[in-house]
């Protein structure tokens, strides 16, 4: 069973997501089913990953129902216009053949066309016509957090960013917590890359009879984020998922903290400037 986190409107969010990025047509289809059927309840998806009508064949296809499913898209830079926004909603909702959606985020920022406030203006709309459950952002700084809390009165419910143990963004964190907004973690195991052989995953791996991965999940699980991974292969899927019957120590969590850069973004995605039409 997957723990939940209640969120700041009341409704919950499980503690452990399925990232659907690159899963696409029939291949994609049957991965995000076998997530459901392995135990997933959270999948992360996006207008820009075209992917949308994959996500709702698979919830359908799996069996799962659709009340124990937290379904997630992105508004893409392209729709942050109010009016555009709303269509862009209905949009998602129709290839996915649902009659609402869980959770719905602004997927990037985009400050230096500055539509971000009326984009989340829409999102707020949409949520009291009862068409998005909970509504969040993606890849905002704390400045674009203030601006659309003090707009319209209503903060996000969550903030999806780029964590992992190269960019633990802890300052980022703490103004969360402030907020009462929940942090979810794209990459959330730096694209699987050279993190994982760094000596305090590997040490804890070992003390925990566990593999790097699932020291990496578990040490977001205990910084109270939610990691978003992505797998097609059914092991893999469980592995991932099976993070919730062991703990790390306090200093096993701080030791990954630690491996912390400055410049420990993978691509430099800066939101400040970075840009997805």
């Amino acid at each position: 069973m997957i723990p939940a986190h209640t969120l700041n409107d009341g409704h919950a969010l499980p503690a452990i997501g399925l990232g659907t990025y690159a899963l696409n047509g029939p291949a994609g289809v049957e991965a995000l089913a076998s997530g459901l059927r392995q135990g997933y309840r959270l999948l992360d998806s996006a207008v820009n990953y075209e992917n949308e009508g994959a996500v709702g064949a698979a919830l359908r296809r799996s069996g799962v129902p659709r009340a124990e499913v937290v379904i997630t898209s992105k508004l893409p830079g392209r729709h942050h216009r109010y009016d555009a926004a709303v269509r862009c909603v209905h949009e998602s909702l129709y290839r996915m053949q649902l009659d609402h959606l869980d959770l719905y985020l602004i997927h990037w920022p985009m400050p230096r066309l500055d539509h971000y406030a009326e984009a989340w203006q829409a999102l707020v709309d949409l949520q009291r016509d009862g068409l998005l459950r909970s509504i969040g952002v993606s890849n905002f700084l704390p400045e674009h957090l203030e601006r659309i809390i003090a707009a319209t009165g209503v903060t996000p419910a969550v903030n999806q960013v780029e964590l992992h143990p190269y960019f633990p963004q802890a300052g980022l964190r703490e103004v969360h917590a402030r907020l009462g907004i929940r942090t979810e973690s794209w990459s959330p195991i730096g694209r699987a890359g050279a993190v994982l052989a760094e000596p305090p995953v590997v040490a804890a791996a070992r003390a925990h009879g566990r593999t790097p991965v699932q020291v990496v999940l578990r040490w977001q699980v205990q910084l109270g984020a939610v990691p978003l991974p992505k797998s097609a292969d059914a092991a893999r899927q469980r592995e991932n998922l099976s993070v919730f019957d062991f703990a790390l120590e306090e200093d096993e969590v701080a030791a990954i903290s630690a491996l912390g850069r400055p410049d420990g973004r993978l691509w430099g995605a800066d939101p400040a400037t970075n840009e997805e039409f």
